[in-house]
């Protein structure tokens, strides 16, 4: 009987691992030649040749062969039989399960209930009931007026102290009029913040705006070189570009090699000096936009200029926010914390708070709770499964496969299939889609299943990538980023961000989007790839048994030195992200959906920037995350 449970399911992982194979162009392992069948059935010429592909799984469909223990990921693979054949000869030898550093947060939200302290007494009704008020003064400074430099600092103040989400129709019909109407400034930043503006929600500007601040050679002039302010914002605005304008390129290197001999030689002061240091390592267009609001609420603060209700405005929805995003981690936290003590799994990563950071730079607004949640919980279900298929040192590659077959049957039945220490995990994930149905209004279950479905082909990817490492199988380094960019998730997070989001953003036309792109989809799973490469090789270690990284997989085709391949890298990236810029123009009219998979990208920043891996290693981001979810702004 549980034979022919696996046949059942097997087939149907076969076409499903066919198809996504077709969709990446990526070829699909040949089976292990050296494979025994130790278990005896009576079953037809057909399901003998199926079964023979993948015979070595057959062993584990028994749960007594396939029993494990939980107590210790030091255990050896070898000293948990589940095979009765050697590995081909040409694998790697077993290594021990990494030990990943406990959570830097522990149960610490699970306590945490914040306390009133001397700049902030005030309760939330009265914080509600103040924000309301200061919002009816900040909608009056939109009134039209054909003042539009005063209406390009306003929305880029509101954008930049985080409260747009509070004025979107007001924003939205401001820089329609912005576009429309005709700016004949001469001044640098004008015309940079102008531009970045647009270009930012997804209106088209070209280019040629800036010919007017060039020379007869087509350089930028001389009198800009000592302008921070307008290098800076030309710097920014330059990081918007798309495929073909090398323009912009020359733009960003002439405001770069100034600004770094200006910040180098301490010649620009506060406020600006901190926001130049800052950009240059992360232009603005790629910031995690919670993150850069907390810099600019304390500059902003200090500008002579600035406008009083804003900041206060501000500070006061970032405080009600924290609140709301506060009962949210106590609750994932809680919902966590049972999930591993029913799983019992001890090779996994325990990130749940940095998967909820995710879904924050996704979307933080108060009415997308559901959301919010609801990706949170997928993240932290794609990071077990990574590690489950990544650490090879205690998965072994028949476990990988048989678990892939009970994904792709996605029935409760199929759970016999699963390796016994495995079962619980494959069970939550059942039960947590089942649950996201429930969450979500009948209309929109088409989305579930749609996330559904790529969860699986998800899996398929984790798969080919444990069978490339089972066969020490060097591939191209087109072949590694293409394999690479599938097992970073993106496609399956795409699906998945639509759920719980409103009708207006879930539209049919959004939803074609997100089944069809090849643009910011695909770019954000290169970025995530390339940047997580890159970080793993210059710590010396991935940190799991891994395929071989994007890096080690140029050097050896090329035969380069790894600062030669890390630069090639960094020119490929640079590309994803002109196809990122390029998503929001080409595809506006669904740029709600857009912009969240975009925020996707831009938390890979912050987990992977500067060469860190902050997923894995949570005390890199501790201060940041103290400052976004425990730290009230001060009021007074």
């Amino acid at each position: 009987m549980i034979y022919s449970i696996y046949m059942y399911y097997y087939t149907r992982s076969m076409h499903m691992d066919h198809r996504l194979a077709c969709a990446f162009t990526i070829s699909q392992p040949p089976p292990p030649a050296s494979a025994c069948m130790c278990l005896q059935v009576s079953h037809n010429a057909t399901t003998t040749a199926a079964a023979r592909n993948y015979r070595s799984t057959i062993i584990v469909c028994s749960p007594n062969a396939s029993s494990k223990h939980h107590s210790s990921s030091k255990r050896l693979r070898s000293s948990r039989v589940v095979s009765c054949h050697a590995a081909p000869s040409s694998a790697p030898a077993a290594a021990q399960a990494p030990g990943f550093e406990p959570s830097v947060w522990g149960d610490f939200f699970v306590h945490y209930e914040p306390r009133p302290t001397t700049f902030m007494q005030q309760s939330t009704e009265w914080m509600r009931d103040k924000a309301d008020k200061l919002k009816e003064d900040v909608c009056t400074l939109f009134t039209p007026t054909k003042d539009i430099l005063r209406r390009m600092y306003l929305v880029d103040e509101i954008v930049h102290l985080g409260i747009d989400h509070l004025f979107e129709k007001e924003i939205e019909t401001a820089l329609k009029d912005i576009h429309e109407t005709e700016f004949a400034s001469s001044n640098l930043h004008e015309v940079a913040l102008r531009f970045r503006l647009l270009r930012e929600r997804g209106f088209w500007v070209s280019p040629d705006i800036f010919n007017k601040f060039k020379g007869d050679d087509g350089n930028f002039l001389n009198e800009f070189a000592e302008d921070p302010r307008s290098l800076l914002s030309l710097y920014n605005a330059a990081h918007l570009f798309i495929h073909g304008e090398p323009e912009l390129e020359d733009a960003i290197s002439f405001a770069r090699n100034h600004l770094e001999s200006m910040s180098s030689h301490s010649v620009l002061k506060a406020p600006l000096a901190d926001q130049v240091k800052r950009h240059l390592r992360l232009p603005l267009p790629r910031t995690h936009k919670r993150v850069e609001m907390l810099h600019y609420m304390f500059e902003y603060d200090q500008e002579n200029e600035h406008n009083p209700v804003l900041l206060e405005l501000a500070k006061l929805d970032f405080n009600l926010l924290q609140q709301v995003h506060l009962k949210e981690l106590k609750e994932i936290s809680r919902w966590w914390k049972d999930v591993l003590a029913y799983m019992g799994l001890d090779h996994i990563r325990d990130r749940v708070i940095e998967c909820y950071t995710w879904s924050y730079a996704v979307y933080h607004e108060k009415d997308l709770a559901l959301a919010r949640m609801i990706f949170a919980k997928l993240v932290a279900l794609t990071s077990v499964l990574d590690d489950t298929y990544d650490v090879h040192a205690y998965t072994s590659i028949e476990e990988c496969r048989m678990l892939n077959v009970a994904i792709q049957g996605w029935d409760d039945s199929a759970a016999l299939l699963v390796p016994e220490y495995l079962r619980k995990f494959y069970e939550i994930i059942l039960r947590t889609f089942r649950e996201f149905e429930d969450q979500i209004p009948r209309n929109q279950r088409y989305l579930a299943a749609f996330s559904k479905a790529e969860f699986q082909k998800l899996t398929s990817n984790y798969l080919e990538a444990a069978e490339w490492y089972h066969r020490n199988h060097k591939p191209s380094f087109n072949d590694q980023v293409a394999l690479g960019t599938a097992t970073t998730g993106t496609r399956s997070l795409a699906a998945g961000l639509m759920l719980g989001m409103g009708d207006a953003a879930t539209t049919k036309q959004a939803f074609q989007w997100a089944v069809t792109s090849t643009d910011a989809i695909i770019s954000c799973g290169k970025i995530g790839r390339l940047m997580n490469d890159i970080s793993g090789f210059k710590l010396g270690s991935q940190n799991k048994a891994d395929m071989a990284c994007a890096v080690e997989a140029y050097i050896e085709e090329h035969k380069v030195t790894a600062d030669v391949a890390i630069a090639r890298i960094n020119e490929v990236l640079e590309e994803e992200w002109k196809t990122t810029n390029q998503a929001r123009v080409d595809h506006r009219a669904v740029l709600p959906v857009v912009q969240r998979m975009i925020n996707i990208t831009l938390g890979i920043q912050l987990f992977y920037g500067n060469d860190s891996d902050a997923f894995t290693f949570g005390k890199q981001l501790q201060e940041v995350l103290e400052d976004l979810y425990v730290k009230p702004m001060p009021l007074l």
